[in-house]
């Protein structure tokens, strides 16, 4: 409100610079004249001065008018960029709840042997299906075993969705995945129940 308050300001000021400026007429020249000659060098100084002083004012307020205009453009990306993330979290996230909604129909249309129970003891895959701030899941943690996720230092919480002892069975979960939607989808490892690197459990786990 108080930026829109300064463009008006700064607009009529321009706007009367301008009228005050615009060409005379042959009748206003000669009565201008006229007064010229009846003005002492005091006071045509005294005017000079002030007209410099209000083109100097002028170009100031310009200037900031350009700042001002720099600056809400520069809002008005910002919130388009925001807008569009928040577009996307929000799409992996319904795309995420489709897949978790999908897998539990077909566990009860045809329970699998691969899911494994609570027990997380050796080697485990998971599939993350997206790291999320702000997003706080870790109540549908504890009634749903093959749904996990941890949250790290900074507050980004990743989310972990089945649990593979075989790695090509969590890889073509994952598959199935992104073909849903969930494009951030990928493969997990985990020892012992913490989370390793890949390279940690490749010999012996993937042939």
């Amino acid at each position: 409100m108080k930026n829109l308050v300064l463009i008006l300001v700064i607009f009529f000021c321009v706007s009367a610079v301008d009228v005050a400026t615009a060409q005379l007429t042959k009748k206003e020249k000669k009565e201008w004249k006229k007064k010229l000659k009846k003005t002492s060098p005091e006071q045509f100084k005294r005017m000079y001065d002030e007209n410099a002083s209000l083109k100097s004012e002028v170009s100031s307020i310009q200037g900031q008018l350009s700042s001002l205009q720099a600056g809400m453009g520069e809002k008005d990306a910002k919130i388009a960029e925001l807008t569009e993330q928040n577009r996307k979290m929000e799409a992996q996230v319904n795309a995420a709840k489709k897949a978790i909604a999908k897998a539990k129909q077909e566990a009860v249309a045809q329970p699998s042997t691969t899911m494994v129970a609570v027990n997380e003891d050796g080697i485990l895959f998971k599939v993350q299906i997206g790291a999320f701030r702000n997003k706080d899941l870790s109540k549908y943690f504890d009634n749903n075993e093959n749904f996990g996720g941890e949250t790290e230092a900074d507050g980004v919480q990743k989310i972990t969705l089945g649990k593979f002892r075989d790695y090509w069975e969590a890889d073509t979960f994952k598959k199935y995945l992104r073909e849903m939607g969930v494009n951030d989808a990928w493969i997990v490892p985990y020892k012992d129940g913490t989370r390793v690197a890949m390279k940690d459990v490749l010999e012996g786990v993937i042939q």
